[in-house]
């Protein structure tokens, strides 16, 4: 399980990547990722693509996130697997966050 951040040049896009399980094991690097981020007009894509597995905590830390970029920022799910978009649309992430396949 791995949580990478990188930052577009522009300074416009942030991409956090999410390797393994998104569960409470990887709450301070998940934190870490973002904590840096002003609140100001900014795309968050949170790549999901090599995330096998989520549970509760993942969720709550999506909404942590948002929370903390604030309204004026996009944040994205990109690339969920299957496993992982059945646990977002059963909790009705899929009506909370745009995500992109």
């Amino acid at each position: 399980m791995s949580v990478v951040s990188e930052q577009s040049d522009s300074g416009e896009e942030v991409t956090v990547s999410v390797a393994g399980r998104f569960d409470y094991r990887i709450y301070d690097s998940f934190k870490a990722s973002f904590s840096s981020i002003e609140k100001e007009s900014v795309t968050v894509n949170v790549d999901l693509s090599k995330t096998d597995y989520m549970d509760s905590s993942a969720l709550g830390m999506l909404l942590m996130l948002r929370e903390h970029v604030g309204r004026a920022a996009t944040v994205l799910l990109v690339k969920p697997s299957p496993d992982v978009m059945r646990v977002l649309t059963i909790a009705n992430f899929d009506k909370l966050f745009s995500i992109r396949s």
